[in-house]
């Protein structure tokens, strides 16, 4: 028997978009577990509002569309794969700020709108890692190039208002540092894509207008 024919067959096989598509929606529920019991354990009030944004991700990862345009670069996985399981080992904190909790609050609310809207918009053209599932360009899209993680921004940045310590602002700069780099590859992926690369065109920014 060739090992090594064996071995090339193997990844090969891993390789394949359908089961990337599956390693995603296994993973994705794996890590959501933990993170949905410590939010139901915790005494923050706001604790659910952070919760109902990972919750949107656990739904839409397994209701989404296959793709066989989907990145089997390394770099991009662990990139995805980092910027998805950082929010995931945030801990429950005492409200903090207390002063601040109305601003913490809004930016919860606004951000999980926002990124639902972006999310309905995508319905099952949504994942996780550098995909083309279709272009979609209506609704927030309109606006920016990435809404979904525009929302994710005001989700996180009120999250740590009502929960800040500095084992979560570490893990929020960890997982922003690898959300920007993965959104980046999703772009270089898009844009091979003549009508991402003319949508590229219309929409200037991609996640905050007049800034970046």
């Amino acid at each position: 028997m060739n090992t090594a024919a064996t071995g090339v067959g193997l990844r090969a096989w891993l390789l394949r978009p359908q089961v990337l598509d599956r390693v995603e929606q296994i993973g994705i529920v794996i890590l959501w577990g933990p993170f949905a019991w410590r939010m139901l354990q915790s005494t923050n009030p706001y604790a659910m509002a952070v919760m109902l944004s990972e919750f949107a991700v656990l739904i839409f990862t397994l209701l989404r569309r296959p793709t066989t345009a989907i990145s089997v670069n390394l770099g991009d996985w662990l990139l995805a794969c980092t910027a998805t399981l950082a929010p995931l080992m945030l801990i429950p904190a005492e409200d903090s700020f207390p002063s601040l909790a109305g601003l913490g609050l809004f930016l919860l609310i606004v951000g999980n709108v926002w990124q639902c809207a972006a999310k309905l918009v995508l319905r099952r053209s949504f994942g996780i890692a550098p995909a083309n599932r279709g272009i979609k360009v209506s609704g927030p899209y309109r606006y920016m190039r990435h809404p979904m993680y525009a929302g994710y921004l005001f989700v996180h940045l009120g999250a740590l208002i009502v929960m800040f310590s500095w084992h979560n602002l570490l893990i929020y700069l960890i997982g922003w540092t690898a959300q920007i780099r993965r959104l980046l590859a999703e772009e270089r992926l898009l844009s091979q894509d003549p009508a991402y690369s003319a949508y590229m065109g219309e929409v200037r920014w991609r996640l905050l207008p007049g800034i970046f």
